[in-house]
């Protein structure tokens, strides 16, 4: 049985004899009555359209024919000739089953891209179906399903017949109809107003009929979800548009496949995107709300974690802003990024609820869908004489789009991004529920909608890898799926695919795509292995994010040969193709070739000596519109008001023109009372998080970032003890001359990475110590904040003074943090590492606080091993770890043990002196307030080549081949 659920495509039309401007239309139900009749084609209809394309005419037709005496006597013949495309059978099988009809048998034929396919149909009585109105809307609702194909998804749903059949557009052919159209543009023929009047009655509206509240009485949360959908209907409005606009200039569009996106919060982003946020705010504040206090009730959308996660965002901002014709592709998590909870200074893992409260930001589709299959068995086929693969799965789910509108600034243009989530298939259902087994149904539902259930299951059991994979190629074919069917829509020969499709791969998560789409062209559209290949080398590209070989995706081959078992096929395939063609070229080195093999663990090294033109280096960025223009108005306004525009937010390279004014005294007193306001809210925070008063007058120090041995958290907090060792030992003159120091610490930890879990119980033993100490006072203070996530960056980032990035060099591929907190004009105490190495660059060595190895020092600092010298201050702060001074003694040794005694894989040791001088450093600068907040305004000024919006340009016209296709007003 189909799924109750499918998708079609409505190709643009124009109606010239209405004057209206580009604008969606509205889905109203029509009932429609056709004259009698016994065929019915859409030639006819599609030729009444004077811009109907000559494709299109003719393409589809449906025919009721009287089966032949004695041969399905008691059945009704629908004759259905169409072009062949995805999920057209499921929409035809849809429109009988929602009609209450039962298809007793089918037959195909082909003839060239299209099928001639009969169903045999009774009513659900057995009968044949006699009644000529009947027929007639029978007719009509399978032309509505095959005709309509206007914009990429549009919808058309299909009510019993007692209701009548309801479609989403109205034909301009039959009579009135031209006149329901022209009212229908004339009630459409305008955007939605952002006046405060308009704006209060649709928020309103929305409290009464979406939240479903009394306008008189509902609360900030209540408002807040009103404000949303407000928000969100222009949204919409703008994202109808810009696919309408996509479909009909037909661009080579991008495809980014990303297991995570770490969005944050939509509302204040979305508003200032759009252009209307003081619009919004002044209209709340007429209606007795702060727009900063219902901005508070939104929920993080952490489908992601870390950099990774938030570059994709960024990227998403930089795609739209830029009006590249773009979509992106990720899982809908039903628990995000778990919840991190801290009890008595441990990490303690919560699921996230992030949907408990609903989302209002997406858009669920429930008639796009697609199904993934698993685990079965492969078998050949022969096809016109060709013999083909099949797949013939053990176990199928569904896969439900949810869309999520990405608006660009300062355009029209809004994109999406599409989140699956697993459902299951309604055969399994079907099937149980026939049986009466309503237990297996429910463990069936379970089991499917766990694919998208977490983000990352743990997979240090079999079940765990399992799970991991199933969610990898879940993601994947659905969205081959979908990027498939759409090129079909509009084109019906492969070879153009490249012409219109690139697909980025966004790290090694989505890498099953090479393989599922070899997979489709082969299999399903039968195009031959070489010719599938071929254009497989010319759609894809791919970024890792890491340099650590142990980072990427690893797949046991009896796993991948259980649950995708001719995924397996095609890799091995496509290994032996390759190893093939290697030793053309490099002869039997067979160390080299093992090395280079798919199958086992290769070096990049190989690769890029052989085709070096296939690898670029990209330096990633963050986008501005996020980390200055939401996340710090005040310092948004300052730049805006001293470069004498705001063109700088879309053109980032103008912020350098803060360089001109970097020694004027006005603006370096305006620019310390910016980062002022920034640290009082950044205090408030950390005084309502943890009861902890902090001094303004500090040096707020942060370290905000993913738990890892490798970002060296535990060289900081080995610092603070050192600091706090000093303190400790000096007398109340020498206290005096102390810079004193906020130092922050915030990052989650693995749940399973236990070295991360203790370095964040010893940042709270040592802070507890540090902070009930009252020789100490104000003059050192550590705070770790917990649950660190994209609100909590926009307080922490725009407050920080001095933020420290310590990878050891050659470990940090980019790093992206770094980047926020340069553009706040934070200064930075780093290692040559990363993005680091590029921000020496562009603000020089004098303006940062640089120590440790290099990259080229570090393989030799390690060989020493246990005869490295490491300073006795090092070995002092340790010791005091060791022997209890914070408590948990038998705890935190095997902490130490990874430090010491020729262990010290990460070099913390070796670089301990470097980072104190570094430190020293920071306190001189600190003291010398127009030196510092020159060094501020360099930082932002120089951070131009750290947005996202370099990045993906870079990526456009280097590696994509895409151009903009931007959404006229």
């Amino acid at each position: 049985m189909a799924a109750f659920s499918f998708s079609i495509h409505i190709p643009n039309t124009s109606f010239p004899s209405f004057p209206f401007p580009s604008k969606n239309v509205v889905s109203l139900p029509i009932l429609h009555t056709l004259p009698h009749q016994n065929t019915l084609s859409l030639a006819s209809s599609a030729a009444k359209h004077p811009h109907a394309t000559s494709e299109h005419n003719a393409s589809t037709s449906v025919t009721v024919e009287t089966p032949p005496p004695g041969k399905n006597d008691n059945s009704t013949a629908f004759v259905i000739r169409a072009r062949n495309r995805i999920g057209l059978l499921q929409i035809i099988t849809r429109v009988f089953n929602v009609l209450g009809l039962r298809i007793d048998k089918a037959t195909v034929d082909f003839e060239g891209d299209y099928f001639i396919k009969t169903f045999f149909v009774t009513d659900s009585r057995g009968n044949k179906i006699r009644d000529q109105k009947s027929l007639e809307s029978i007719k009509m609702a399978l032309v509505e399903a095959l005709e309509d194909d206007d914009d990429d998804d549009a919808t058309i749903s299909i009510t019993p017949p007692a209701r009548g059949i309801m479609a989403r557009k109205p034909r301009l052919e039959f009579g009135e109809g031209k006149g329901k159209a022209e009212r229908m543009f004339g009630l459409m023929d305008v955007f939605l107003k952002n006046d405060p009047h308009t704006l209060q009655k649709d928020i309103l509206d929305h409290v009464e009929f979406t939240v479903a509240k009394s306008r008189f009485s509902f609360d900030d949360f209540e408002a807040y979800q009103a404000l949303a959908h407000c928000v969100r209907d222009r949204l919409i409005e703008r994202w109808h548009d810009t696919q309408i606009h996509f479909s009909h200039k037909d661009p080579k569009r991008l495809y980014f496949l990303s297991l995570e996106f770490l969005m944050g919060r939509s509302l204040s982003n979305s508003l200032i995107n759009l252009g209307i946020r003081d619009q919004f705010a002044d209209a709340l504040s007429q209606l007795g709300f702060e727009f900063e206090v219902l901005a508070e009730q939104e929920g993080d959308a952490c489908l992601g974690n870390g950099g990774l996660a938030r570059l994709s965002a960024c990227q998403m901002d930089s795609l739209a802003t830029l009006d590249y014709p773009a979509i992106g592709y990720g899982l809908r998590y039903q628990y995000g990024l778990f919840r991190q909870v801290i009890l008595d200074g441990f990490q303690h893992e919560q699921p996230d609820y992030w949907l408990n409260f609903g989302n209002p930001w997406e858009i669920e589709r429930i008639h796009i869908t697609y199904t993934v299959k698993f685990y079965g068995t492969v078998t050949d086929e022969v096809l016109n004489g060709e013999k083909y693969k099949v797949w013939v799965p053990g176990e199928m789910v569904e896969a439900v789009a949810y869309d999520n509108p990405i608006p660009g600034y300062g355009t029209r243009n809004t994109i999406d991004l599409r989140l699956w989530a697993a459902k299951p298939s309604d055969q399994h259902d079907m099937e149980a529920y026939n049986t009466g087994d309503y237990v297996d149904a429910v463990v069936n539902r379970q089991r499917a909608e766990s694919i998208s259930s977490i983000l990352y299951p743990d997979d240090r059991s079999y079940q765990g890898k399992e799970l991991r994979l199933k969610q990898q190629y879940f993601f994947v074919s659905a969205s081959v799926q979908d990027i498939i069917r759409r090129f079909k829509d509009k084109h019906s020969n492969f070879d153009e695919f490249p012409e219109k499709v690139a697909l980025q791969l966004n790290d090694t998560h989505p890498s099953l795509a090479i393989a599922e789409v070899m997979r489709v062209l082969m299999d399903e559209e039968h195009l031959g292995r070489k010719r599938a290949w071929d254009i497989v080398c010319k759609i894809f590209s791919f970024t890792t994010h890491t340099v650590s070989p142990e980072a990427l995706e690893k797949i046991p081959v009896d796993l991948m040969g259980s649950l995708l078992p001719r995924h397996l096929q095609i890799i091995y395939d496509i290994n032996f193709n390759f190893v093939e063609e290697l030793k053309k070229m490099i002869g039997l080195d067979y160390d080299r070739l093992a090395r280079m093999s798919i199958v086992e663990e290769g070096a990049v090294k190989d690769f890029y000596e052989l085709w070096p033109n296939k690898f670029h280096y990209k330096t990633n960025g963050v986008t501005q519109r996020r980390w200055i223009v939401v996340s710090n108005p005040s310092l948004c306004a300052l730049i805006s008001k001293w470069l004498g525009t705001d063109a700088w937010i879309r053109n980032i390279d103008l912020l350098i023109g803060l360089r001109d004014h970097v020694t004027n005294a006005k603006l370096q007193q305006e620019w310390k009372m910016v980062k002022k306001v920034n640290k009082v809210r950044l205090a408030e925070y950390i005084e309502a998080m943890s009861g902890l008063k902090v001094s303004l007058d500090a040096m707020f120090d942060v370290q905000t970032k993913r738990m890892h041995e490798y970002k060296r958290q535990l060289l900081n907090i080995l610092g603070i003890i050192h600091r706090y060792d000093c303190i400790k030992n000096m007398d109340k003159n020498d206290r005096k001359k102390v810079v004193p120091r906020v130092c922050v610490i915030g990052g989650k930890a693995a749940p399973g990475y236990e070295m991360a879990k203790k370095i964040i119980k010893l940042c709270h033993v040592v802070g507890e110590k540090i902070n009930k100490d009252n020789d100490i006072g104000d003059l050192l203070k550590l705070v770790f904040i917990p649950d660190y996530n994209v609100s909590v960056a926009e307080l922490v980032i725009p407050g920080a003074d001095l933020s420290q990035h310590l990878s050891t060099a050659g470990h940090e591929a980019s790093g992206t943090s770094s980047m926020k907190y340069l553009m706040n004009g934070c200064l930075l105490l780093a290692t040559e590492d990363g993005s680091t190495i590029e921000m020496i660059e562009e603000i020089g060595k004098d303006n940062m606080f640089l120590f440790g190895a290099k990259v080229d020092e570090v393989g030799a600092l390690r060989e020493k091993g246990a005869a490295l010298k490491v300073p006795l201050q090092f070995l002092r702060v340790v010791r005091m770890i060791r022997d209890g001074h914070f408590g948990h003694k038998d705890y935190f040794k095997s902490l130490c043990d990874k430090i010491e005694g020729g262990n010290d894989y990460f070099l913390l040791g070796a670089d301990f002196a470097g980072y104190l001088e570094a430190q020293a450093a920071a306190d001189k600068a600190f003291v010398d307030e127009e030196r510092w907040t020159k060094m501020s305004i360099l930082s932002a000024a120089g951070s131009g080549r750290f947005s996202s919006d370099r990045t993906i340009q870079d990526y456009a016209e280097n590696t994509w081949g895409i151009q903009p296709c931007r959404c006229s007003s």
